[in-house]
């Protein structure tokens, strides 16, 4: 269980980075890697609670970083 967590961390890390560098978000490198990993834990818990997500955790927290970089809008585009 421990381990899933960190993979977790890490994965959606590297998705709020590699989403700053290839220009899909304007939030600058450290929001969008918090933004990630608060999606990642997020999902990760609703995981465990109700068993609800996809098979494998590494595409759990693929999927949850980039759902939650298009939900959170922290910067406003003109």
């Amino acid at each position: 269980m421990f381990p899933t967590l960190i993979g977790t961390v890490v994965i959606a890390g590297i998705v709020g980075y590699l989403s700053e560098k290839t220009r899909f978000t304007h939030n600058g490198i450290v929001q969008s890697i918090i933004i990630c990993i608060g999606g990642a834990f997020l999902f990760y818990f609703v995981r465990l609670m109700f068993g609800f997500g996809f098979s494998s955790p590494g595409l759990n927290a693929i999927v949850s970083s980039i759902g939650a970089l298009i939900i959170v809008p922290t910067h406003w585009r003109k």
